[in-house]
């Protein structure tokens, strides 16, 4: 899902006039969810490597936009890069990209953090300088543009043969848009993010590309709570404080929208208490949504207090001390859910006309979610990509 449905919804956002002539991807439930929403775009049920040179230059696009697979370069991962077989993909548009007739006159490519040192990283920039191309690197979260959500993801625009940009700064990687104050710019260093990568897809403008935590904490502390640090409550406080972030009430279902089924099982509660990452309707914050959202608990995502008159104090206050049903009976009335596919997507960026087939369950949905970029920050970095200046 990351750049098969990112690319035209992209696209669309910036307001860059483009033509999506194809679409490339081996995952059956992101095409279908593609073809739902982009029923008239050519759709290629193959890998990136089963197009020729010559079907590529059949294409003649303008623009090269790729996600290759992340697990090559997670932290949490062999961090194998090259040598990793889920960068075939990758490899292969960089060896046949010096030998198109016509080079693309624009490139982004997005992956996770640690893409900046890898070894796949260096191929990169060893093909563009070859190619003739001006680039610029980002390390960018949404919370950059006032979205309440942490996904800090690599970023590199790039030109063929054309004036540098204005806010190119060689050899080092932004942290923030150019346009934007500095003060924002400490929020997008310490919102961390690890996902996944996803699915290609080839376009006129935007040719082709590859597979392509908490809640308000209180002023005063006596005691803490859960297993967080003194200096981890602080920061999520502080995001909380940051009036340059929305709050993720704007960003949520009205209630009533058969929101029951998103609640948290009691098992999960009870395993999970402590390591859960609550947040409020009010905050201005949220941890990175996983592809195993809604399917494994620690560490893929926020959860959403409904409750908000409760004080998370009163309910972790001397919690190990409580006999199990004293425990849960605490977090009940906390009423904790899950964020809905919608709301993560509406987080993302998808426009509300953005949906799924009926047949797609709860559970796919998340993992495409989770596998997916932010809409908001493709479209800025594509304006910045194409703009004259």
């Amino acid at each position: 899902m990351p750049l098969l449905l990112i690319v035209p919804t992209g696209i669309l956002a910036s307001g860059v006039p483009a033509e999506v002539v194809a679409a490339v991807d081996v995952n059956t439930v992101a095409n279908e969810v593609y073809t739902h929403n982009f029923s008239t775009t050519p759709l290629w049920p193959k890998t990136i490597e089963g197009i020729t040179l010559k079907e590529l230059n059949r294409l003649s696009f303008d623009m090269i936009l790729m996600s290759p697979p992340c697990q090559p370069f997670t932290r949490i991962g062999r961090q194998e890069g090259i040598s990793d077989p889920r960068t075939k993909s990758f490899l292969y548009i960089l060896d046949i990209l010096p030998k198109l007739t016509r080079l693309p006159k624009y490139l982004l490519l997005e992956n996770v953090k640690g893409f900046e040192t890898s070894s796949a990283r260096d191929e990169l920039i060893r093909t563009l300088e070859k190619c003739g191309f001006t680039y610029q690197e980002f390390l960018l979260s949404p919370t950059c543009i006032g979205i309440p959500n942490s996904r800090l993801r690599y970023f590199l625009i790039a030109r063929l043969h054309s004036e540098p940009f204005p806010f190119l700064a060689p050899g080092k990687i932004l942290t923030d848009f150019p346009s934007q104050e500095p003060e924002n710019s400490k929020t997008c260093k310490d919102a961390a993010a690890v996902t996944e990568a996803g699915s290609p897809v080839l376009t006129k403008m935007l040719g082709s590309g590859l597979h392509a935590n908490g809640r308000q904490c209180p002023q005063k502390r006596d005691f803490l709570y859960k297993l967080e640090t003194e200096t981890e409550l602080e920061r999520k406080q502080q995001w909380d404080d940051n009036l340059s972030l929305q709050m993720l009430k704007n960003f949520l279902q009205e209630d009533g929208e058969g929101l029951s089924q998103y609640s948290l099982p009691l098992k999960s509660l009870l395993r999970y208490a402590l390591l859960l990452d609550i947040v409020k309707p009010t905050c201005r914050r949220s941890t990175c949504f996983t592809k195993g959202y809604g399917h494994y608990v620690e560490g893929t995502g926020s959860v959403l207090q409904m409750a908000e008159d409760i004080q998370l104090e009163s309910v972790f206050k001397s919690f190990d001390d409580l006999s199990e049903d004293a425990k849960l009976k605490n977090l009940s009335m906390l009423q904790l859910r899950y964020f809905t596919p919608r709301e993560i997507a509406n987080l993302h960026g998808f426009p509300p006309e953005f949906g799924f087939p009926e047949n797609i369950t709860i559970k796919q949905c998340y993992r495409l979610l989770g596998n997916s970029l932010n809409v908001y920050v493709v479209a800025k970095l594509i304006s910045f990509l194409v703009e004259s200046y």
